[in-house]
């Protein structure tokens, strides 16, 4: 990567768009009284792991961090009112890990909630917790999660890894939509969200390096910018980033001026850009979000590459 400006401003104008639109990041009221309530977690949860990354790899600068920790603090005490929403959601669906997962980024940030803490440990416990069927991506997702708060993976870290569609390396034309999903979201529980790419076993890295720009080509051409910036993320947690630059003009290419990002070319025509209210907000959060983790980590890792190595 040339030009590690192009990166930066990614993320910056993509942090930017999500600080504007801070109070999309809301529980509906109307979420109360239906199914939904836990979904609208899902998008705090993500807000509060891109803004980890970002205070993680020291690239951000100053207005970056100050945009990212009043974000978090909008999230934290605004939408789940300080931890409360997430007892609600814990009460309501005791077995759910949405509330747990959504909990442990910020956890990790400093802030608390010991209601939910104790329910955690309770539920942790309960032979219904392990044995919740969910998809091998997912399982894998939350017993990282139970790892990184300190217990015990309700499955073996290698048992859940194993069972994924990476782990694998199978056909890879067979990559499609959901599986392109499933394969970022493995490298990203297996690397803690790019903290630690040696965390990928050796031959996932080497499929990974090998069909990686495929895909890269593959989904820029489609013009399908969400999974494009999870791939790249991908990439940014391989050993040995590429940084592929044709990918990161398009990406670049494809953000509006106002820094959101949509998930494809039809998708950003239709939302009208970032006018069009609740439901403009709920198609280009994502993809938004993306962008920023994924400007976070190849920005860092391109420093990185600027650095004269030590003898």
């Amino acid at each position: 990567m040339r030009d590690v400006r192009l990166t930066h401003d990614v993320g910056l104008k993509a942090l930017t768009w999500l600080h504007a639109h801070r109070d999309g990041f809301r529980l509906e009221p109307a979420a109360e009284a239906g199914g939904s309530f836990l979904e609208r977690f899902k998008p705090v949860g993500e807000l509060a792991l891109i803004c980890k990354v970002l205070f993680r790899e020291g690239v951000a600068g100053s207005r970056q961090a100050e945009l990212a920790r009043q974000l978090l603090d909008h999230a934290w005490r605004e939408v789940l009112d300080g931890g409360r929403a997430l007892v609600v959601g814990q009460r309501r669906e005791p077995l759910s890990p949405v509330p747990f997962e959504t909990y442990v980024p910020f956890r990790e940030l400093g802030y608390g909630e010991p209601e939910l803490e104790r329910a955690i440990r309770i539920n942790h416990r309960l032979g219904s917790w392990a044995a919740l069927e969910v998809s091998p991506v997912r399982r894998l997702g939350v017993c990282t999660f139970e790892r990184r708060y300190g217990m015990t993976p309700s499955t073996p870290l290698p048992e859940a890894a194993a069972r994924t569609w990476l782990a694998r390396t199978p056909e890879p034309w067979t990559v499609e939509g959901h599986i392109g999903y499933d394969i970022t979201h493995t490298v990203f529980h297996l690397t803690d969200w790019g903290e630690s790419p040696r965390g990928l076993p050796d031959e996932v890295a080497d499929y990974l390096a090998l069909w990686l720009p495929v895909w890269l080509d593959d989904w820029t051409d489609l013009r399908r910018w969400d999974l494009l910036g999870e791939l790249l993320v991908v990439d940014a947690c391989l050993p040995y980033p590429s940084l592929d630059e044709a990918a990161w003009t398009a990406l670049a290419g494809a953000q509006s001026p106002d820094g959101s990002m949509p998930v494809s070319g039809a998708d950003g025509e239709a939302a009208g850009g970032s006018d069009g209210g609740n439901e403009a907000f709920d198609l280009l959060y994502h993809p938004t979000l993306v962008a920023a983790f994924a400007s976070a980590l190849a920005t860092s890792r391109a420093m990185s590459g600027l650095a004269p190595e030590r003898a």
